[in-house]
């Protein structure tokens, strides 16, 4: 017998309600609807009431066994405007086509020749920070992001660019966020323009200059030039990676950095295994597979906050699963988040464990860069990258939270601890600068 979604009662609304004034966060009314409903209910929102799926079995139905029955692109949704024709909000054999020609400046074999740089954008940012300052983590994890995503993958560097286009970044992260306009589409949208053409202007620009003097044709940008794509179709992939690449990676590191803060022995652990595996020496690829310490706080900082929390669908016919009917052209959000904090897969799930990931996961219960053909293709680059980012942090400072600070799960384009990662940095002994 097939049944219908079932939707929150009012009083699971009301609780939903104090939930999210409580955490400040709708992750919270989420977690309310999933207590009392399962792993297959209805939001409702005025002019808005999507398909929630939760659990490894709804993962692998959504990403593996029904991904054909399904279409990403929505072509009302402002990241299908920003985006265009990128990777990530395209279909079938157009997206497979980008995959394909993309795949060889991302693949694993380049990622040892990344990690230099890696080191020196983690190095320039941290050689601006003082003895006991206390600084934002969100905002400086940002900066080694955007340094680390730009030299890698366009072979530019960002630093003359980071103050004049921090804005400008900003905002244009911010016109795919969650809003208004997911209840009422036609919803105005002000305040954006100068943004996004200023976002456009620069990369129009570093892709005529790459043209000019195009070198190696192993980095994105030059596969891309080198494929004979045109300036247009370059600049939806660039901008795709720029702001999918950077904005993940800057959640990632900053939610790793709020939760060492929060669990001292942990911290002292993971710094301890810096220290025996590299050192003072800069990290580098030999070290990558024996950092494991820090590869399991990593995985955990990705199960409790994963950077992309929901992964939204369209069914592109009628569809079952477990005896639920989810109609053509309904729209299927796959919650990420309750899936890694599901009690049926895992023991205390909302408590900071790295030592879990010592142990066998199950296939489908850790999907942070989903999964089947269409996992994430930065996921290798993403997870080296804050390998090297923290164990180089680590290497040079000694890090304490501010007492007090209060932060929540933001769901912005990715899902950011706000209001700020207040720490404070005190610089260790002597440690190799990289030249």
């Amino acid at each position: 017998m097939v049944s219908e979604i079932p939707t929150p009662s009012a009083q699971a609304g009301l609780r939903a309600l104090q939930a999210m004034a409580r955490h400040k966060t709708p992750l919270a009314a989420l977690e309310t609807f999933h207590a009392e409903l399962g792993d297959v209910f209805r939001a409702q929102l005025p002019g808005f009431s999507p398909i929630i799926l939760v659990g490894a079995e709804a993962a692998r139905f959504v990403l593996v066994t029904s991904r054909e029955d399904f279409r990403w692109r929505v072509d009302t949704d402002p990241v299908t405007h920003l985006l265009r024709f990128g990777v990530l909000v395209v279909d079938g054999e157009q997206h497979d086509t980008l995959r394909r020609q993309m795949n060889p400046a991302l693949h694993k074999r380049m990622l040892a020749a990344y990690i230099a740089a890696m080191v020196r954008a983690s190095d320039q940012v941290c050689a601006t920070w003082q003895n006991g300052q206390t600084l934002d983590m969100l905002v400086e994890m940002r900066k080694i992001a955007l340094l680390i995503i730009m030299e890698t993958l366009y072979k530019v560097d960002f630093t003359p660019e980071m103050r004049p286009l921090w804005n400008t970044v900003l905002r244009t992260i911010q016109f795919i966020s969650p809003g208004l306009w997911l209840i009422w589409r036609g919803t105005p949208r002000p305040g954006y323009a100068r943004a996004l053409r200023q976002m456009d202007d620069y990369l129009y620009r570093i892709i005529r200059a790459r043209r000019t003097n195009l070198g190696t044709t192993e980095d994105l940008l030059g596969t891309l030039i080198h494929s004979g794509m045109d300036d247009g179709l370059i600049r939806d992939q660039l901008l795709t990676m720029l702001i999918a690449g950077h904005d993940t990676s800057t959640a990632l590191l900053s939610w790793a950095l709020y939760l060492l803060g929060q669990h001292s022995q942990i911290l002292e652990t993971a710094r301890a295994e810096v220290d025996r595996i590299a050192g003072v020496e800069m990290p580098h690829a030999e070290h990558m597979h024996e950092l494991t310490f820090l590869g399991n706080v990593i995985d955990e900082a990705l199960r409790l906050y994963p950077p992309i929390h929901l992964s939204s669908r369209v069914a592109a016919t009628a569809l079952e699963f477990n005896g639920f009917r989810i109609p053509a052209s309904s729209r299927v959000l796959f919650s990420i988040y309750l899936t890694q904090r599901h009690p049926a897969h895992w023991d205390k799930p909302g408590e900071f464990i790295p030592a879990r990931f010592e142990n066998k996961i199950e296939p489908y219960t850790f999907v942070p860069f989903g999964g089947g053909p269409r996992n994430c293709i930065g996921a290798a680059f993403a997870q080296v990258e804050a390998k090297i980012v923290l164990a180089r942090i680590l290497q040079q400072f000694d890090l304490s939270a501010v007492a007090g600070a209060q932060v929540h799960a933001h769901m912005g384009a990715t899902l950011e601890p706000r209001p700020a990662v207040l720490m404070r940095v005190q610089r260790r002994g002597v440690f190799v600068k990289n030249q």
